[in-house]
C-alpha cells in the first residue's frame, strides 16, 4: 500500500513539475501588457503551422548614427519562434536582424556584428544578408544565444560595430531585450 501511495505522489509531483515547465502564449501576453511593451512586442500564433511568433520591433538609431554610418534610417528586431501556444523552455536561440534604408548599399562587403557591453565583448559573426534594390533596404539577420542577450540588457551602455560602423543602442532599444529575456523566461 506503500508503495502505491508513494508511487502515485511522485507522479503527482513530477506531473505538476513537467506542466511548470511551460509557459503559454496567454501568461506571455499578460506579461507583456504587465511591461508595458505591447506597443514594441507581438505575439502571433499560426494555427495551420502550428507555430508561434515572439517579436519585438525597436525604434530607429539615432539620425546622427545612421548619418555616419551613410544611411537614411536604420531598426532592428528580435524575436523567436516555437511550437504550439507555448514555449515549453526557455528559448535558448533569437534572431536579430537590422533593416536599414540606404541610397545604395552600405554593408554588402562587410556585415559582421560585434556588441560592447561594458567590458565584454560579444561577437555575433557575419549576418545572412540581403541586400533589396527595389526599395533600397538591407537585411542583416543574426543568430543570438540567451546568454549573450542576457549580457546586452543587463548594461547601460551598450554599443555595437555592424559592418565597421558604430551604434548604440537606446534604453528603450536596451529595455527590448530585457523585456524578451523576462517574457520567454520559463520557471
Amino acid at each position: 500500500m506503500k508503495r502505491v501511495l508513494i508511487t502515485a505522489l511522485l507522479t503527482v509531483l513530477f506531473s505538476i513539475v513537467a506542466f511548470a515547465q511551460e509557459k503559454s502564449n496567454d501568461v506571455m501576453m499578460r506579461q507583456i501588457v504587465t511591461l508595458k511593451a505591447e506597443k514594441t512586442m507581438t505575439l502571433s500564433y499560426d494555427q495551420g503551422s502550428n507555430v508561434s511568433k515572439l517579436m519585438a520591433v525597436a525604434e530607429n538609431v539615432s539620425s546622427a548614427e545612421a548619418d555616419r554610418a551613410g544611411v537614411r534610417a536604420m531598426n532592428f528586431a528580435v524575436g523567436a519562434i516555437y511550437s504550439g501556444r507555448a514555449v515549453k523552455s526557455s528559448p535558448d536561440s533569437f534572431l536579430l536582424t537590422f533593416w536599414v534604408l540606404s541610397s545604395k548599399p552600405r554593408f554588402g562587403a562587410d556585415h559582421s556584428l560585434v556588441v560592447t557591453a561594458g567590458q565584454e565583448l560579444i561577437d555575433l559573426g557575419l549576418a545572412r544578408y540581403v541586400a533589396r534594390s527595389r526599395d533600397n533596404m538591407e537585411y542583416l539577420n543574426f543568430n543570438m544565444t540567451r546568454d549573450q542577450m542576457k549580457k546586452i540588457a543587463e548594461r547601460s551602455n551598450v554599443s555595437f560595430l555592424l559592418g565597421g560602423r558604430e551604434f548604440s543602442f537606446t534604453r528603450g532599444q536596451l529595455k527590448i531585450f530585457a523585456d524578451l529575456i523576462l517574457v520567454t523566461e520559463v520557471n
